[in-house]
């Protein structure tokens, strides 16, 4: 198993980390655990590599699509 080292972590945020962690019962060092497995379950997007753009009707005149627009 890894571990992590944070610098710099202010007084207050340690001192409000260790009142959570007795508020449900751990050390901070199961609840900063806690934190840390919740955080990297969280499903984040992935950015799409490339989009489509459609075809609409404007005011039912004109089709446009994209190669239209951009002539390609």
């Amino acid at each position: 198993m890894k571990s992590l080292h944070i610098r710099e972590v202010p007084e207050e945020t340690v001192e409000r980390l260790k009142r959570r962690a007795a508020r449900h019962h751990r050390s901070l060092q199961g609840e900063l655990l806690t934190l840390l497995e919740e955080a990297a379950r969280e499903v984040i997007e992935p950015e799409p590599d490339e989009f489509a753009l459609l075809t609409v009707k404007a005011g039912g005149r004109q089709n446009w699509t994209r190669e239209a627009i951009y002539e390609d």
